[in-house]
């Protein structure tokens, strides 16, 4: 009897877990579907934005009344060329492939860093000045230091994710050990950051010779990521990194820390983490991910040091891990999305003759969307409430 009373429950285990499984599998739909109607919905108010600053369809409404095939002719051509534009300079050809994944790489790396944040608990607005000093000591080792090639690109590279990892690390120390909120001290370290550029920049070692301009001389040779095709290496690191972020999440007890006390700090900590190592870690971690994007544009592109060497990467970052839900596989379509819009923005006007600003509007709507996502529903009749699928750093309501 025992015999037949226990295997009847061996066999339904397996069935009891298929469906916990199974649920795993599709939990990400909401939010998946959630971001997809944010991008169209985004595209298609960007379609109206093109319409009317084209100036042949502007001028066909002195006349609509009249003639209004004339209007509807040439909305539809004006949105036709401008899409058909992004889409070509984006991924229509080899060569708009490897601009989009160039400029995706570091808006992956940065917000990578940022979603790890998030996932801790913490708001990280402080990627750009954790870019920026990373650039400055990949440039300097790169311009300065006279190394083997392989060598000099690997030890600028280190210093890039040391330097990035300190100006992280600060922020994270003064949040654990003082409650120093995140948003206000990343804000704040991102101008220390910009104005120790500016102070190193002004410096003879630093400055381009037979020069008054701040601008440093562009990384050697032997400094430079190597190229794969016509690819820097640079893209297969950001790949390298969304995978072990994926793994540190996902598969590690760090990770499994980082998720527990950015979903409640307080459980966490009558559990037995220590919630002060988590957030200086995450902030770490995050520095060193921002630092690596600031490689791409200093060892991977070859840029000289300016303060606006990492453009609006380290800012573009917040919106990309936004738009991916905080997860490395969100994060990482994100920044092909975005580095899509990038690259694509200038053919719009070559082709289209729409301005290259619409890109990053289009950028700033889908965002936007993301962001009102009962909106998104409302407009696509999309049902479910989708709790849980926003990102919220604990952080900001400590």
């Amino acid at each position: 009897m025992s015999e037949q009373t226990t295997a009847p429950k061996a066999e339904k285990e397996p069935e009891e877990q298929a469906p916990a499984r199974a649920r795993d599998l599709t939990s990400w739909l909401p939010t998946l579907v959630d971001s997809i109607a944010a991008v169209v919905l985004a595209l298609v108010v960007g379609a109206v934005l093109i319409v009317f600053s084209t100036p042949r369809v502007i001028e066909s409404l002195s006349y609509v009344f009249s003639y209004p095939l004339d209007f509807f002719e040439y909305a539809l051509v004006a949105v036709w060329d401008g899409y058909r534009a992004l889409f070509t300079g984006s991924m229509g050809s080899l060569g708009a492939w490897e601009r989009t994944l160039e400029r995706a790489a570091p808006l992956v790396c940065a917000g990578l860093g940022v979603s790890l944040a998030f996932r801790s608990g913490l708001f990280n607005i402080g990627a750009q000045g954790q870019m920026l000093l990373g650039a400055l000591v990949a440039g300097y080792i790169g311009f300065s230091w006279d190394l083997p090639v392989g060598l000099h690109a690997l030890v600028a590279l280190a210093g890039a994710l040391v330097a990035g990892g300190l100006w992280g690390a600060m922020a994270g120390v003064l949040k654990a050990r003082t409650g120093a909120h995140e948003v206000i001290t990343t804000i704040m370290l991102n101008y220390v950051g910009r104005f120790v550029m500016l102070y190193f920049l002004g410096k003879e070692a630093l400055q381009r010779p037979d020069s008054d301009n701040l601008l440093s001389p562009p990384p050697a040779d032997s400094a430079r990521f190597p190229e794969l095709g016509s690819l820097h290496i640079g893209v297969l690191l950001a790949v390298l990194a969304a995978l072990a972020v994926w793994w540190l999440l996902e598969r590690s007890t760090l990770g499994f820390e980082m998720r527990a006390v950015g979903a409640n700090p307080d459980a966490s900590r009558t559990a037995g983490m220590s919630v002060a190592k988590v957030y200086v870690l995450a902030m770490t971690l995050a520095g060193v991910l921002a630092g690596l994007a600031a490689t791409m544009q200093v060892l991977g592109k070859g840029d000289s040091l300016t303060d606006q060497v990492a453009g609006t990467v380290g800012f573009d970052a917040i919106t990309v891990a936004l738009l991916g839900r905080a997860t490395p596989l969100g994060t990482v379509l994100a920044g092909l999305l975005f580095g899509a819009l990038s690259a694509g923005g200038l053919a719009m006007q070559g082709a289209a003759g729409v301005p290259p600003e619409l890109a990053q509007v289009l950028q700033a709507l889908i965002v936007l969307f993301v962001a009102a996502p009962a909106l998104v529903r409302g407009i696509f009749r999309i049902r479910g409430k989708g709790e849980g699928s926003g990102v919220m750093a604990t952080g900001w309501g400590a």
